[in-house]
């Protein structure tokens, strides 16, 4: 046999035996190290709300620019408001150092959240049955009644959703998606005396224009709309409430996924020890927010019936 060519099957032989030995070697280690990555990967996924933003430090949250609920204040370049800022207290009680705050029209607070896009609503946005069939809702942090915003003298004499129904040609404006759109439809106002506007300061021209004769919101909100509005507008006075399932009050809260039960768990027991506290009502004044906002024992189940 040529010695050259014996040379090479010799060398073929070991390195057919190391190749075999190195792929006994390396492949379990391949398959240990591919199932660990797996389990990774799967217990990411299976992670909760709670258990993710205690671990990044991170949550987003979305706003939907009404004062003094949520807002982009210009002067700091900050979003704040009565929700932004108990959400920050709370929030850092469980473990998160960083906010990612969006801004989304009103009507599209849930749907956003129901698709993921955030993880909290922090908007004041009011506890109804309605809504509590496809989000959860905190415990409330505040409760305040309506109000009308019209022109100086109020002219069309406009005390109550009644009122605007009873006067033929008297057009009511509600922002889209808000519980004032529900009430103003429930109480016979006509929708072709109803506008709908996407926002509070889109709202607040149309009275100042004319193209309504009244814009519908909370008290608070009328009463912050009245501090940028200048002369010419106010608040009517007197206003018949409009009862809300018996409550002449509405109930502001945060809203959840439904499926978040730990994080409304974690998040409501922190709620209880900070809703009445002086710390709590030092930092609501600044909103405009008195120990008359108070919530009391009012919970989320009582309004929405355990939804």
């Amino acid at each position: 046999m040529n010695p050259t060519l014996a040379s090479v099957r010799s060398t073929s032989r070991m390195t057919s035996h190391f190749g075999a030995l190195f792929l006994r070697k390396i492949f379990p280690l391949m398959a240990f190290v591919t199932v660990l990555s797996v389990a990774s990967c799967d217990s990411r996924n299976d992670e909760t709300t709670l258990q993710r933003v205690k671990r990044t430090g991170t949550i987003r949250i979305a706003y939907a620019n009404e004062a003094p609920f949520g807002y982009y204040d210009t002067a700091t370049g900050e979003v704040t408001g009565e929700a932004p800022e108990i959400a920050r207290v709370i929030l850092k009680r469980l473990g998160v150092t960083s906010i990612e705050a969006k801004l989304v029209d009103f009507g599209q607070l849930i749907p956003g959240l129901r698709a993921g896009r955030y993880d909290l609503i922090a908007a004041g946005m009011y506890i109804t049955p309605e809504r509590a069939k496809t989000i959860s809702f905190s415990n409330p942090t505040y409760g305040v009644g309506e109000a009308f915003l019209v022109k100086s003298g109020n002219p069309k004499n406009l005390h109550s959703f009644e009122d605007v129904v009873a006067k033929g040609d008297a057009k009511l404006g509600v922002v889209n998606g808000t519980v004032e759109l529900k009430l103003a439809e429930d109480l016979g106002v006509p929708d072709s005396r109803l506008m709908v506007f996407p926002d509070n300061a889109t709202a607040l021209t149309g009275v100042k224009t004319g193209h309504i004769d009244a814009f519908s919101g909370t008290a608070l909100t009328v009463l912050d709309l009245l501090k940028k509005a200048g002369d010419g507008l106010e608040r009517a006075e007197p206003f018949r409430q409009p009862k809300i399932d018996g409550r002449a009050k509405n109930y502001g809260a945060f809203g959840f996924r439904k499926d978040d039960h730990e994080f409304l768990d974690a998040f409501n027991a922190e709620l209880a020890k900070f809703i009445g506290t002086p710390e709590h009502i030092a930092l609501i004044a600044r909103f405009g927010f008195t120990k008359d906002e108070l919530p009391g024992n009012v919970k989320a189940s009582d309004i929405t019936g355990n939804q």
